[in-house]
């Protein structure tokens, strides 16, 4: 049992275990567990052979060079991702393999082939030149999910231009901060997207953020929706045009293994956004390897990941991991939603794909609508399933796998963040027995822990802090201009460690379990209480869809337990319900995490990734004016939980 010492206390257990099915294993890209033995004894080793699979003009001196906080892999190695990504399969003879399925959300559809894309990023990197980008300048890229997003980060890196994308959900404000930050010369962006069957302009969010970025000398515009925009001819290029004059052949710069290939931005406690910088050779290694592994990619697979390019997620598993594996992508522009709520179920059927890679948020929204819309489409092509995003609750693990794996497909639960730029911890679907909710072990050659408060590492069964106690490939390589914020962010916390800000636990069987960021992590009477743990507690009654909890400021406790419940079709949101769900916490946790507060809800604020606003739940349940809405998918459902969130049900 947990004692009393730990940083984050261990509430919950899971005895279901699922092996992987032993077809599966047979045929797996992984399935022996010397992997994990052969990292472990010599690091190094371990990811030179990862990285002699790729083409590099020239090879390293050394594999890592490593003086805590900062590493350098393959010293002085050189390459050039995007000859990896295309070329080289092009001149392999695998031109002609589809590289990206992609869908419009109205239904227009784009079949992209390795060639074809090449060709494109050839051109469009001459574009770049002839705008006068040269390496090293950085490229702001502001674009819907259509594949000149994924040309233009393809077109930079060819000529070593390094790429900040800005997702297309952001506003001119946030687009501006992060120009200003890392003094980009060019916006490449759109006239608009597909939204639920509206437009989303972009281009007059960029027009605002060109007026406010010196920097900025042009902006090159994709014409996407055909709407009215506002043009100015000094300072708009339309894509198609430029695309036309440009020449098809562009050899790729060849740049140094710690060249800087992206800047990621990822919000920071002070306000001001975090520039996460990635570089070439370590990252390429780290993503194509961990694809490979993770999701057991074949040459006959289809494969989707439902992410957003702007995130994360889009960056690695999106783009540069499966053209670095020779993968052919679907790549779908709108929401799950539009026309229909089968929409995701449609394109796997028509389409074929055998992996799916989703966040939880969404397979909670799935389990609310209910089965019958993924029942009314074949599914039994898919073959593996992963989960991105957030801790995913094990009923909707559960119903992941029933539903939509037919209850076949192994499912690979993966951690990772932006700064970490690829997967961390994750089964290998062929090696691991999984158990639902637990994203279970470090990948090979990664060497996570969990420790207290003194940076020990905790006992099995006990909860604390997630650290990361050696470097990987794909690691970031600092805060872009901000080396001091670097270090007192990720490594001042546990000297010699990389502190994720997550916490997680390990049960009896040494299987990880991640609880959420430690800032949301309840001190209430004493205990330490991970909020994930009680949304599971929530989501396991058959009641509920979805559940997001908060600790809010308690004169008596300390703080108390808030939930927002979203229930499931057809289930009304009763003072009996509100009990019953009371007291099936106190059932499966104890007590003290019995919610004081339950708020039903029809949806929980969201960014357009996926992930849950627990800060304006926060501001919601202590009564405080709320922060920023811009960045969420659904504003208006703020207001409809402050209103309902004034008389609150439950209180004690």
């Amino acid at each position: 049992m947990p004692g009393e010492h730990d940083a984050i206390e261990n509430l919950l257990a899971e005895s279901r275990t699922f092996p992987p099915p032993p077809e599966f294993t047979a045929e797996a890209n992984v399935s022996d567990p010397s992997v994990y033995d052969e990292a472990a004894e010599d690091l190094e080793r371990f990811w030179e052979r990862e990285a002699s699979q790729f083409h590099w003009y020239r090879e390293w001196d050394s594999v890592l060079h490593w003086e805590p906080p900062v590493a350098q892999w393959f010293l002085n190695g050189t390459t050039n991702i995007t000859h990896n990504c295309l070329d080289r399969h092009v001149e392999s003879g695998g031109g002609e393999k589809v590289a990206f399925h992609w869908e419009g959300e109205p239904g227009d559809t784009r079949t992209i082939t390795y060639s074809a894309l090449l060709r494109d990023v050839c051109k469009a990197a001459n574009v770049l030149k002839r705008l006068g980008i040269e390496t090293g300048d950085r490229v702001a890229i502001y674009m819907p999910m259509i594949p000149e997003i994924i040309v233009a980060m393809l077109a930079c890196a060819r000529i070593g231009a390094p790429h900040t994308v800005v997702f297309g959900g952001f506003s001119a404000d946030a687009l501006v901060d992060r120009i200003h930050d890392c003094g980009a010369k060019l916006i490449i962006t759109a006239d608009g997207g597909w939204r639920r069957g509206q437009v989303t302009d972009l281009k007059g969010a960029a027009d605002q953020a060109f007026d406010d970025a010196p920097t900025v000398d042009m902006k090159l515009v994709v014409k996407r929706t055909g709407h009215d925009i506002a043009w100015d001819d000094d300072q708009d290029i339309w894509w198609h045009e430029a695309m036309d004059a440009a020449d098809e052949q562009c050899d790729p710069v060849e740049v140094d293994s710690e060249h800087m290939l992206y800047l990621l931005y990822t919000s920071g406690t002070t306000g001001k956004p975090k520039g996460i910088k990635h570089t070439t050779g370590g990252y390429m290694v780290g993503t194509a390897s961990t694809h490979r592994w993770v999701f057991d990619i074949k040459p006959e697979d289809v494969y989707w990941c439902a992410a957003d390019v702007g995130w994360v997620t889009g960056h690695s598993y999106i783009v540069y991991g499966p053209l670095l594996n020779h993968t052919t992508s679907v790549m779908y522009e709108g929401t799950p939603d539009f026309p229909d709520k089968d929409r995701w179920w449609d394109i796997i059927e028509r389409y074929g794909v055998s992996i799916l890679y989703c966040a939880p948020t969404a397979i909670r929204m799935f389990m609310k609508w209910g089965d019958e819309y993924p029942g009314s489409r074949d599914l039994s092509s898919l073959r593996l399933l992963g989960t991105v995003g957030e801790p995913i609750n094990p009923e909707a693990w559960m119903w992941y796998r029933q539903v939509i794996g037919g209850d076949r497909c192994p499912i690979v639960d993966t951690w990772w963040q932006t700064e970490t730029g690829t997967i961390m911890i994750s089964p290998l679907p062929g090696l691991t027995t999984t158990k639902p909710g637990s994203a279970t072990f470090p990948l090979p050659g990664v060497d996570a822990d969990v420790v207290d408060d003194t940076g020990e590492s905790v006992p099995l069964g006990h909860g604390g802090y997630l650290v990361l106690r050696k470097p990987w490939p794909a690691m970031l390589r600092g805060i872009y201009g901000d080396d001091e914020r670097y270090y007192e962010t990720y490594w001042s916390r546990f000297p010699g460690c990389y502190f994720a800000g997550d916490g997680a636990k390990r049960d009896e069987e040494g299987y990880l379990w991640l609880l959420g960021r430690v800032d949301d992590v309840m001190n209430v009477s004493g205990h330490r209480i991970s909020t994930t743990e009680v949304e599971s507690a929530l989501v396991e009654h058959d009641a509920v869809a979805e559940a997001a909890v908060v600790g809010r400021l308690d004169a008596v406790t300390g703080q108390a337990v808030a939930a927002f419940v979203v229930l499931r079709s057809g289930v009304d949101g009763t003072d009996a319900m509100l009990d019953e769900l009371r007291s099936h916490v106190a059932e499966r946790i104890g007590p003290f995490a019995k919610p004081k507060s339950i708020v039903f809800t029809p949806d929980l604020p969201k960014t357009r990734s996926g992930k849950i606003m627990r800060r304006l739940l926060r501001d919601i349940s202590e009564d405080r004016q709320l922060g920023d809405v811009t960045t969420l998918a659904n504003a208006d459902i703020v207001a409809e939980i402050s209103d309902k969130a004034t008389t609150s049900p439950g209180e004690d």
